[in-house]
């Protein structure tokens, strides 16, 4: 784990080692302070001459002085290098998910992934931080005190081999109690994000059903949960502080009531003021160490579960990758299913698709008509390879998906699913996802092939127009649209539409098609629909039933030889009105 997160310091590497360094001369030089002042004590009762005074007194002044300037440095160097490695930390494993495939972001969940990218690795840096500053700083003072304390102190300093270890064993109990606490609490964090993504997701359907007051009420249950674990957490992890306190201060007591006792009855000879200064001067040295090691131990104790969920999202590795020596070209846009099956997940009991074969020419127009439930985005999600096939294969230009450079098969087959999506930018920015480097007058081509540039020129800012994230200030027709034509200026070889016209009317539907027709005659066509018009013109029409095909063919074939195909047509055009819903 330590490993994992390490390689993602980097740049950062030499702030990360410069901090201990410059930690470590910030704590000698405030530990030879009581010592040195301990020393002016004894001059000064010995009856010393302003001199040595003066001379002592710039000795200190100019220790204050390094010890504040290194212990800014250290502080920058530290705030350089946690920041820089948390941004490090969120870059990686962004990256990371980039590579991911449906399959492995399906294991994690979106809000699960965000919880690890915001809140995981907030805990992480500040661990980091604590242990690069905090935890090199703790320790040397613990020790330099203690070995000061023993030569200023002597026996006096026998106290601490006490307290020291019993609160060591008092923090290994709080950790051991807290941890699996903590493991839940981040469980229940990606529960609660996942109730607020999917609540902001579906707003406009809560409020239509008025249900504001039941959304409110179940997110305050887990809201409420998440902080009763909290509590319990924090509870156990605050028995530190008094815990610590009643250690130090009891060593302190001890320290002053002996101390001062050796002092009186030896007469100075034993333990003289000089050195009594010093040792309750050390002792609160001892002290803040070790209030500096508890935080820390609270912190990492907070932070390992955290880790260990980031180490998750780096160590995974997509279950889709490019194979060695793949091929880089796409020939053309036939496609071939072979005894096609394929489930979700190997633990899935029934196939969402068996034994599927289709073959289908390059530039063929094909639809695909079946009831919801009927796996239609499952059998065209394997051919861009979003999954891999459970048994048969499939292949794009004659060769298997498997062998092709992910890139490539991607790049020569567009896919516009059916939850269309825009990025928040201006309508050309979302067309370049397409293809970076399409001019604006391939991106008006694409638009007037989809039907998309008539409504663009009726806006004041054309094609500069401003897409909010999400698409939410165009109609869901123009959406679709604009995704279309995003698609287009791939100049695919095969043309996927996942029930992509759905918010279109029937008339723009039959343009887009005949646009198909035209002007891309060579690109293979697949075209999932709920309405029989949309591909009723289609040279053939897969009907799917239950994960397999039920028949295949023109129009006029099917109405005479598939009842599942008549029945949709029927119930479409009965009373001469067409139902365009699931």
């Amino acid at each position: 784990m330590v490993k994992t997160l390490a390689r993602s310091i980097r740049e950062y590497k030499k702030p990360a080692i410069l901090t201990p360094l410059l930690v470590t001369v910030e704590v000698v030089l405030e530990c030879i302070i009581p010592f040195t002042i301990a020393n002016l004590v004894n001059q000064m009762q010995a009856g010393c001459g302003m001199d040595v005074i003066v001379n002592y007194g710039v000795q200190l002044v100019v220790m204050a002085v390094l010890s504040l300037i290194f212990g800014v440095a250290a502080g920058n160097a530290c705030a350089t290098a946690s920041t820089g490695f948390a941004k490090n930390l969120r870059q990686d494993m962004f990256y990371r998910i980039q590579d991911y495939s449906f399959e492995n972001i399906d294991k994690f969940s979106v809000s699960s992934l965000v919880t690890r990218m915001t809140t995981d690795v907030v805990n992480v840096q500040m661990s980091f931080m604590m242990i690069i500053r905090v935890a090199i700083r703790g320790p040397l003072m613990l020790i330099f005190s203690f070995i000061m304390g023993f030569a200023m102190g002597g026996r006096l300093a026998m106290i601490f081999l006490v307290t020291i270890p019993l609160l060591g064993i008092g923090l290994v109990l709080v950790i051991r109690a807290a941890t699996p606490i903590f493991r839940r609490v981040f469980r229940k964090y990606d529960a609660l994000n996942d109730s607020v993504q999917e609540n902001v997701q579906a707003m406009r359907v809560v409020k239509s059903y008025v249900r504001e007051e039941y959304e409110k009420k179940k997110f305050a249950a887990a809201a409420e949960d998440v902080c009763r674990d909290f509590t319990r957490a924090e509870r156990i992890m605050a028995l530190n502080n008094p815990m610590m306190q009643f250690c130090v201060y009891s060593g302190m007591a001890f320290v002053l009531s002996f101390g001062s006792y050796a002092v009186i009855s030896s007469q100075g000879l034993e333990v003289n003021v000089g050195q009594m200064s010093a040792i309750l001067t050390y002792s609160f040295q001892i002290l803040m160490s070790l209030m500096m090691l508890s935080m820390v131990f609270v912190m990492i104790t907070m932070s390992m579960e955290s880790a260990e969920r980031i180490v998750e999202v780096l160590t995974e590795r997509s279950s889709l990758t490019s194979p060695e020596n793949a091929v880089t070209e796409v020939k053309d846009g036939s496609i071939d299913f072979d005894n096609v099956s394929f489930k979700y997940s190997r633990k899935a009991e029934r196939m969402a698709l068996a034994d599927v074969d289709l073959h289908i020419k390059s530039g063929e127009v094909i639809g695909i008509l079946g009831g919801t439930g009927s796996s239609k985005s499952t059998l065209v999600q394997l051919i861009p390879r979003l999954y891999d096939v459970t048994e048969g294969s499939v292949k794009v230009g004659g060769v298997d998906v498997r062998r092709y450079d992910l890139d490539t098969l991607r790049n020569n087959v567009a896919v516009v699913l059916q939850k269309n999506v825009l990025f928040s930018g201006t309508i050309k920015d979302n067309l370049r996802w397409g293809n970076p480097d399409a001019t604006d007058e391939e991106m008006a081509e694409a638009c007037r092939l989809a039907q998309a540039d008539e409504f663009i020129q009726q806006f004041p800012d054309k094609y500069d127009t401003w897409i909010e994230q999400g698409g939410t200030n165009v109609s869901g027709g123009q959406k679709q649209r604009l995704c279309i034509a995003r698609a287009l200026l791939k100049k695919p070889k095969v043309l996927i539409l996942d029930d992509s016209t759905s918010a279109v009317d029937t008339r723009t539907d039959a343009l887009i098609r005949q646009g198909f027709r035209e002007f891309i005659p060579e690109t293979t066509k697949i075209i999932i629909a709920q309405r029989v018009a949309s591909v009723e013109d289609a040279d053939r029409i897969v009907v799917m039933d239950g994960g397999r095909i039920a028949a295949i063919g023109s129009h006029e074939e099917l109405m005479k030889t598939s009842e599942i195909y008549r029945e949709v047509y029927t119930s479409q055009n009965k009373g001469g009105e067409e139902n365009g819903e699931e």
